[in-house]
């Protein structure tokens, strides 16, 4: 048996960040991984989508060049091209990441680990995953298996990360009903396409098959589409994604799948049309913890009803030595919220006691066209929690720099203290969203204010701006557009 200071199970975002700063650390170090390391994110989520987006708005540019003055020829898309491009980058990224691991002395153990006790695990053998309609399938311990080896940790760290939701409808194991993880297998874009969820993974999915040609209808129980971002931002996009093709029916639910004559036919209920034709139905509608196969009983942590490993703001389980980070736990359902677990959770186990998780400012992201991006309290929820807001939203309309870029739709809406002027919510719909909600997050990280926000100089002229002219809109104190009505 191999024995670890600390032993990760899992070589996710969470799992690989602090297996390599526990390493950084002096412990000596074993992650136990079936796939390639880097998890959902650089395999099957983040990353691979994200490279596929790019193609998409590259795509959609160079069909509008005209529009900046520039001629070309025909355009045409080679989706097999699109595919590989995405490959290169993953591979490039999960390699680079095994090459960190053996750069820190991580010892990597390939394979499906089981536990046999709260700091023990076997490890088998899975070969190559097999991608099918829910995503990939690995065999995990097949009758009559033996282990290949086992390992110990003086602690252990569970980061396993989460699947796809199945949903239990009528027809979701017809051909052509595939995961957010499992669309990854098509291998052309689909001519009609009905997607079940209009969260940032069922959106991001519609942005892109609408961009690359495909008639897309996107369906989501909820009164408008991303529903845990603020209000105005979910309705902003459904009118966006309306204008550009995309059939939105939300407070609508799908009842069931049926296969016809040329594809699929989905039946819809509370919304206008009741029947929608398609060539693949594609289901993201959450996501649940990867604890399958895991044998996690054997180590006596506590989960709640969703199977979500529960966990203080150390991450530490109710099992001494056990810790768990990443989206088994359920608190925060983004690669970058684990990795920051991951840190946390050694900095704990090496002697911090100040090492503990605040979820307070934490940004999200969702990379359909327009972006969003959001961090802090929604303007409802600072409304709820007691806070009297004051709000300024500021138009990308209004901004040179989003004019000069050819991409004005959007705006950042800013939700701040009345009395102080605090900030306690920025959320952003339009171009770059992602990487202007950094300053959003730095500001209410730092407690700032509205006027340390428009008192700060930004460069001229830039998308960033946006934050200043929103933080002055929000003082009734606009200088590049008209004063906001009184709400």
């Amino acid at each position: 048996m191999q024995e670890f200071d600390l032993l990760v199970v899992g070589g996710g975002p969470g799992g690989y960040v602090a297996a390599i700063r526990a390493a950084q650390r002096g412990l000596s170090v074993g992650l136990v991984e079936k796939e390639r390391t880097g998890g959902v994110c650089l395999n099957w989520g983040c990353i691979p989508t994200k490279a596929m987006l790019r193609s998409a708005e590259v795509y959609e540019t160079v069909l509008h060049a005209a529009d900046f003055g520039v001629g070309v020829g025909d355009v045409s898309l080679d989706y097999g091209a699109v595919l590989k491009r995405k490959d290169g980058i993953v591979q490039e990224l999960t390699g680079g990441v095994a090459q960190l691991l053996k750069a820190n002395g991580v010892t990597l153990i390939d394979g499906h680990a089981r536990f046999t006790g709260p700091t023990t695990v076997d490890v088998y053998e899975v070969g190559d995953g097999e991608l099918g309609p829910d995503g990939p399938k690995y065999a995990a311990n097949p009758v009559g298996a033996t282990p290949v080896s086992s390992a110990r940790g003086r602690d252990v760290l569970v980061a396993t990360g989460s699947v796809p939701v199945q949903l239990p409808l009528p027809g979701a194991d017809l051909p052509g009903v595939v995961t957010s993880d499992g669309a990854f297998g098509l291998t052309e874009v689909p001519n009609r396409i009905v997607v079940v969820g209009g969260s940032a993974v069922g959106a991001e999915w519609a942005s892109l098959f609408q961009a690359l040609g495909s008639e897309v209808t996107l369906v989501e129980m909820m009164p408008s589409l991303v529903p845990a971002e603020d209000a105005e931002i979910g309705k902003a996009l459904g009118r966006s994604f309306s204008k550009r093709g995309i059939r939105v029916l939300t407070g609508a639910t799908v009842s069931k799948i049926d296969q016809s004559s040329d594809g699929l036919t989905v039946s819809v209920d509370g919304a206008k049309v009741s029947e929608v034709d398609a060539d693949v139905v594609l289901v993201g509608v959450g996501r649940k913890p990867n604890t399958d196969s895991l044998d996690l009983a054997n180590t006596g942590v506590a989960t709640d009803k969703r199977g979500f490993v529960e966990v203080d703001d150390h991450l530490r389980t109710n099992i001494e030595h056990v810790y768990a980070i990443g989206d088994v736990t359920g608190k925060v359902l983004l690669a970058h919220v684990a990795s920051h677990q991951g840190i946390t959770a050694v900095e704990h186990i090496v002697g911090s006691e100040h090492a503990r998780m605040d979820y307070t400012a934490v940004p999200a992201a969702t990379f359909t066209h327009p972006e969003i991006a959001s961090v802090g309290l929604t303007e409802q929820q600072a409304t709820e929690a007691g806070h009297e807001v004051t709000v300024g939203k500021f138009p990308f309309a209004a901004l040179g720099r989003s004019k000069t870029y050819g991409d004005t739709e959007g705006f950042v809406k800013v939700v701040a203290g009345a009395k102080y002027g605090e900030v306690l919510g920025v959320h952003i719909i339009g171009p770059s969203a992602s990487d202007l909600i950094t300053e959003g997050t730095l500001a209410i990280e730092l407690e700032a204010t509205l006027d340390e926000l428009a008192d700060t100089i930004h460069a001229h002229p830039t998308l960033g701006e946006i934050g200043m002219e929103s933080a002055m809109m929000a003082m009734g104190l606009p200088v590049h557009t008209a004063p906001p009505r009184t709400r």
